[in-house]
């Protein structure tokens, strides 16, 4: 049984954009599992937005880590030792262990999957808490509907991917925003976006409302808001009557960037009074009584090949700061994912 295990820690809190300074590299050692424990090897870590969120200090919606805390994130792998009943060694499981190689967990905080149901780093992305997100902002905060124009921004990443193509299935005319041609082209030829606006051809907000129109002429019924920044401020005058829009990130605006692209506030306020808007910020982990639900309709989307998806992968744990520093700027093509070891 591994007696240490390697974890990438909270270094100091970034005033703005991060750097590798503010991550640390460290050995620790492992205890052996307690009583309803199990000891888990990581295979997988999956890197998102929201852990930028969690270096800073300042209220949220949930505990920032610590400084020298290990960083926060959901992982794949398998169990090395058990003392839990209802896993055993070789089981594959996923939880939030953290960026770390190994880790002791309570068996009741890990979700054991079945690696005949789909490769198992899909429990990170497609299958998991992104795929969750994409189909909880559609259906429980936009309720899209057939024949409904919906704009989907950051359209090629782990959430939208799956927006757009659950969108689509539901008969809706889908929009998509993302940085460059080249995922722009995937969007509309792989995913089945009806169009993709590359938001790194348009300088402001203007010119992304020009785009939008274009894209969207009936206006925008719903919209899945991943990024703020010069897309939103596109998409405000572009909404409908009764527009509902799903906040789920704003990644333009976490390093303190992208302020002066920002519509000011009471042109945002009228647009909302005047075209009736709802706008709703919501959290997935509310909402985690519907997964049953979500993975209803999305498993077998993928089980039979009619989603798509793309995996940006990175290899070793040491890798991890740089590949989500390169995230949070747009440089992942997918679900950005570590792997941290090899396959069970």
């Amino acid at each position: 049984m591994p007696r240490t295990a390697r974890a990438i820690h909270l270094a100091a809190r970034p005033e703005g954009r991060p750097d590798g300074s503010h991550f640390d590299l460290r050995e620790t050692d492992l205890p052996d599992p307690a009583a309803g424990e199990v000891l888990v090897r990581v295979i997988w870590l999956s890197l998102d937005p929201y852990m930028r969120g969690r270096m800073d200090a300042g209220p949220s919606y949930a505990d920032p880590v610590p400084v020298g805390g290990v960083m926060e994130g959901q992982t794949v792998g398998e169990v090395v030792a058990s003392n839990a009943g209802g896993l055993s060694e070789g089981d594959i499981v996923t939880g939030f262990t953290g960026w770390t190689t190994h880790a002791v967990a309570k068996a009741e905080t890990l979700r054991k999957l079945d690696p005949a149901r789909a490769p198992v780093q899909a429990a990170l992305g497609v299958l998991g808490m992104p795929g969750m997100t994409a189909w909880t902002g559609l259906t429980e905060i936009i309720g899209i509907r057939e024949g409904e124009t919906v704009v989907i921004s950051a359209a090629t990443g782990a959430v939208g991917t799956v927006a757009g193509q659950v969108a689509k299935a539901r008969g809706c005319r889908v929009v998509g925003v993302a940085g460059g041609a080249e995922k722009c082209a995937w969007a509309t030829d792989t995913l089945g976006y009806d169009a993709c606006i590359d938001h790194h051809a348009h300088a402001d907000g203007s010119a992304m409302a020009r785009a939008l129109a274009e894209a969207a002429p009936d206006g925008i019924d719903g919209y899945f808001e991943n990024v703020a920044g010069k897309t939103l401020s596109g998409v405000i005058p572009n909404m409908a009557e009764f527009g509902r829009i799903a906040l789920c990130g704003m990644v333009a605006w976490y390093n303190g960037k992208n302020l002066d692209q920002a519509l000011p506030l009471p042109a945002v306020w009228r647009s909302i009074l005047t075209r009736k808007l709802t706008v709703r910020g919501f959290i997935v982990m509310d909402h985690w009584d519907r997964f049953d639900a979500f993975l209803d309709e999305v498993a077998p989307m993928v089980a039979g090949g009619d989603l798509s998806y793309r995996e940006d992968v990175t290899e070793g744990l040491e890798n991890a700061p740089d590949a989500f520093l390169s995230m949070l700027e747009g440089g992942n093509f997918g679900k950005t994912l570590v792997r941290v070891g090899p396959d069970a």
